[in-house]
């Protein structure tokens, strides 16, 4: 094997939900990056990583891993979000290029100095937005790159889920330090994606609101933001929706678009399933194809079917090997998060004092 083709050492901090689920399957199925560590004090989650990705090493504290920085080509962050930005700092100053799952940071000002001391040491730092390779977002660019809706007017956006009963956990701790509430964990996935599609944010209106007797942070927000092209974007991230709307509605001069359920990477992910051996990877059924239209609601036939393109999470790290190899660019920087950063203080703000606020 040349020392081009050597694949490139990745350590992993945190085998939680995000680290077990996504990013070690994402890693280890990537051409060009091998999952050389694990970092978790979690007894079982070692058993559990060194089970599913034999050779893997396992330690116990981000210190172990960094004492070996000179092995490694790129740490991954996946612990919870208030070791973010220490932990990338840390990567950072060890000369390591870094990946860090959203949120990147619990500022924007933040983003951008983590953003300012890759770019001092030269080094990628990319932020972990998996759901620009979502099925129905990879549709709905090409309608719009194709002026499939004519000129967007408006984009709704809703993450929903049903969840009447508190889980627990520093997720939905109201402990502000933890940057927990589905503004910052849903709410970062809405955000960018609107801001991909539709550009830069000048207004931001919200409301965020606590409803689950014992919870403790926002479990049902509704942001509403102007983007400078004149769009207007209505997201919903919400864990109290005992009737899921559309995931997408988008409307345009000419036509519409209406599409519903999640992609299906997640699901599959959680199964066990893992790209590269699973048939069809990111496909759904014909079943759950959105419709474009005018005039008319699909559910009751109107409009055309549109065959949703297959999601594509692998994309995201082929991108970080390639960005890495100097072949190509960053797929998430660091600023993009700081703009979905900046929506996402202005909608905490608004939500709070009841006013719309100008970016």
């Amino acid at each position: 094997m040349t020392a081009a083709a050597t694949p490139l050492r990745v350590g992993l901090i945190g085998y939680g939900l995000a680290g077990s689920v996504f990013h070690a399957p994402l890693i280890a199925a990537a051409e060009g990056l091998a999952l050389d560590t694990v970092v978790t004090s979690n007894p079982e989650r070692q058993a559990q990583a060194k089970a599913e990705f034999p050779g893997v090493r396992t330690v116990a504290g981000p210190d172990e891993l960094f004492d070996r920085a000179a092995e490694l080509d790129l740490v991954v962050i996946a612990s919870p979000n208030k070791t973010h930005v220490p932990l990338a700092t840390t990567a950072l100053k060890a000369g390591l290029p870094v990946v860090v799952d959203k949120p990147v940071a619990g500022t924007a000002a933040e983003a951008r100095e983590l953003a300012a001391l890759a770019d001092e040491r030269g080094l990628l730092l990319s932020v972990f937005q998996n759901r620009r390779w979502d099925n129905d977002f990879l549709t709905l660019r090409s309608l719009l790159d194709e002026g499939a809706l004519g000129d967007p007017w408006r984009f709704e956006s809703r993450f929903e889920r049903w969840r009447p009963q508190p889980k627990g956990g520093w997720r939905e701790s109201g402990d502000p330090a933890e940057i927990g509430g589905l503004l910052y964990d849903l709410g970062s996935h809405v955000v960018d994606q609107a801001l991909v599609l539709f550009g830069p944010a000048t207004e931001v209106y919200a409301e965020s609101v606590i409803r689950r007797a014992g919870a403790e942070t926002d479990d049902d927000t509704f942001i509403a933001v102007t983007h400078a092209n004149g769009v207007r974007s209505h997201l919903y991230a919400s864990a109290t929706t005992a009737q899921l709307g559309p995931r997408f509605r988008v409307l345009g001069s000419k036509a519409g678009y209406v599409k519903y359920g999640l992609d299906p990477q997640e699901d599959a992910l959680r199964k066990g399933e893992r790209p590269g051996t699973a048939a069809a990877w990111g496909q759904e059924p014909e079943s759950l194809y959105g419709r474009v239209g005018a005039g008319e609601s699909p559910v009751t036939g109107g409009g055309r079917t549109v065959q949703t393109l297959p999601g594509d999470y692998p994309a995201y790290y082929a991108a970080v090997a390639k960005a890495l190899r100097g072949e190509g660019p960053n797929p998430v920087t660091a600023l993009e998060a700081a703009a979905a950063l900046d929506v996402l203080e202005a909608a905490r703000r608004s939500a709070r004092d009841k006013v719309t606020v100008t970016l």
